[in-house]
């Protein structure tokens, strides 16, 4: 079953939903250093026929790249286990699920902005934010 939020539970839980996404793409950035780092390696290594392969260096990639991607995958699941979901990691898209008059919605918040101060329908996305108001407020409700 979906948790759905009440503006005041989304607003206290985005600080610590931040921090999470902000940890979750450092570890997304740096597995994809190392798969990088990885992949040109392995890619010199054909080149030259597999003549001195350093498997020290070898070694030392790949627990990088699997020491970050276990956790990316952990902080994904972190933020999913709240309640909240991911839209975009890239824009720093997240919705938490509310109720308004009986239907699910998003409340909507992107890096950058300082509160959640727009909503959308399941269907509309992020194009179909509208501002929170307190017609919104009155209207909408969360699991307390």
């Amino acid at each position: 079953m979906p948790r759905f939020f009440t503006h005041a539970q989304a607003e206290r839980a985005l600080p610590g939903v931040e921090k999470a996404l902000r940890e979750f793409l450092r570890f997304r950035e740096e597995y994809q250093k190392a798969d990088g780092e990885f992949r040109a390696f392995t890619q010199n290594i054909m080149m030259m026929g597999g003549t001195q392969v350093d498997h020290s260096r070898v070694n030392t990639i790949q627990t990088r790249k699997d020491q970050n991607l276990a956790g990316l995958k952990r902080k994904f699941e972190e933020i999913q286990e709240s309640g909240v979901l991911i839209k975009d990691p890239d824009a720093g898209l997240i919705d938490f699920p509310t109720l308004y008059k009986d239907q699910e919605v998003y409340l909507c918040w992107r890096f950058g902005e300082s509160a959640i101060e727009f909503w959308h329908g399941v269907e509309e996305g992020f194009r179909g934010r509208k501002r929170i108001d307190e017609e919104f407020l009155a209207n909408h409700c969360g699991h307390e």
